[in-house]
This record gives structure tokens, sequence and C-alpha cells, in this order.
């Protein structure tokens, strides 16, 4: 059981740690909203985080057999196989990229960015956007810190028996 709880508290360390990622990258979106040149002479382009199941996984085993399970008879759920979990299970891959679209023009003939039309090529950031990413990100750092006590309140409480 103990081995269970560890792997409880591993898998959401790879939650929260994703999460920081996806808060780390919305904080520079944010930070190089008017950035209008960057290092290689372009309009900063906007961070996202790519997360992707590891295939192969115990956990992803697990899901899939209680989805089969579920839908083949709605009454029909059962309990979670017994799986030895490696201590170092990974089953998230994340990665944070570069998103591709094309920037905003926006009209300021005197701005010194500006082209000879005179719009200003600005990264494609929308605030609105990365507020939602940034208060998702935080639910659900909050959400895998509450399974976090949840192990470890349920390992103490096990020790009273």
């Amino acid at each position: 059981m103990s081995e269970n709880i560890f792997s409880s508290i591993n898998i959401s360390g790879q939650g929260m740690t994703v999460q920081r990622m996806r808060l780390s990258a919305v904080s520079r979106n944010i930070a190089n909203i008017n950035t209008t040149k960057s290092a290689d002479g372009k309009p900063y382009q906007r961070e996202v985080v790519i997360v992707r199941e590891i295939p192969g996984s115990p956990f992803q085993d697990e899901l899939e057999s209680l989805i089969k399970m579920n839908n083949s008879n709605p009454n029909h759920f059962g309990p979670a196989s017994n799986y030895n979990y490696p201590d170092n299970l990974n089953v998230l891959n994340a990665r944070t990229v570069r998103d591709n679209t094309p920037p905003r023009l926006v009209y300021e003939p005197n701005h010194p960015d500006a082209n000879e039309d005179g719009y200003v090529e600005y990264p494609n950031i929308n605030i609105v956007t990365e507020m939602v990413e940034m208060i998702t990100a935080q639910r659900g750092f909050e959400a895998n810190t509450s399974v976090v006590d949840s192990a470890k309140n349920i390992a103490r409480y096990s020790l009273e028996i």
C-alpha cells in the first residue's frame, strides 16, 4: 500500500511540474506582450506547453481498463488493479514550444519598428487567453496539491490504526 501512496504523490508532483511550466510560459507571454523585436529580429512568439502521456505506463493501462469496464455496463466499475509501480514512474511528457501563429499587425507609422506601410508586427498574444491559462494552471496545481495532502492523510491515518 505504501508504494501506491508514494506513486500517487509522484504522479501529482509531475502534474504540479506541468502546471508550473504553464505558469512560467504564461508569465513570459504577458511580460513580452509588446515585444516587437526579439533576438532574431522578429516579434516575440507566444509560448505554449504541450503535454502528452507516456504510452505504456501503468496509469494509462489502468485508465483504459476502467474506461472499457465502464462502457461495457453502466453498473460495472471494478477495483483498481494491484500494480507494482516503479519508483521513477513517469506518466507525463511536457515541453514548451513556440506558437507559430502570425503576428498581429497594428497601424503605427511613427513606431521605430513600423514597416514601409506603417504597420508594426506585435506578438499574437491575447491577454484574456493568457489569464484563462493562468487560472486553469493555478487550479490544476491546487488540485494536485490536494491529492498530495490526501495521500499524506491516508498514510498518517493508516499509521494510527
